[in-house]
């Protein structure tokens, strides 16, 4: 069943993008953030969302019928080579719904706003292994492989 809200087509499967604000709302993300970072326990999930936040990460979920399927953790950042850009920490989409677009879908609308807000670029790593994700990347959205990223255990 579709309806005409303000004029626009809106189908009974409607989906919106919004940033999550509240601990009710990234307890409801941590099911779905937990399949990307394994290791994390909910205590520690919100622990660290506190800290990263006063660093402005922003965390952004894609609602299918008012049901997350889809989390973007991000935040502005400055520097020499990326400019003015956006730095994406966190991509994923809940397993049930993989393959479907919808982490198509929440990255346009990333890059509309980070457009919009003044980005040159939005930035992003992925791990090593996840070929997949890397042609999503690259041949979907047209990302750029520009460079390694390391990290040394301390």
């Amino acid at each position: 069943m579709n309806k005409i809200l303000g004029g626009v087509n809106v189908s009974s499967t409607a989906e919106s993008t919004q940033e999550l604000t509240n601990k009710e709302q990234w307890l409801e993300a941590f099911p779905i953030m937990k399949q990307l970072r394994t290791e994390l326990t909910q205590e520690k999930y919100l622990e660290l969302l506190e800290e990263m936040r006063k660093d402005g990460y922003t965390l952004y979920a894609l609602y299918k019928d008012n049901r997350i399927v889809s989390l973007a953790g991000l935040s502005w950042r400055v520097n020499f080579y990326n400019k003015r850009h956006v730095f994406i920490y966190d991509l994923v989409t809940d397993h049930a719904y993989r393959s479907s677009g919808f982490g198509e879908k929440l990255l346009s609308y990333i890059h509309n706003w980070a457009k919009e807000n003044g980005a040159e670029y939005v930035a992003l790593e992925s791990g090593i292994q996840r070929d997949k994700a890397h042609r999503f990347y690259e041949e979907k959205l047209d990302y750029d492989k520009w460079c390694y990223s390391f990290r040394k255990t301390l």
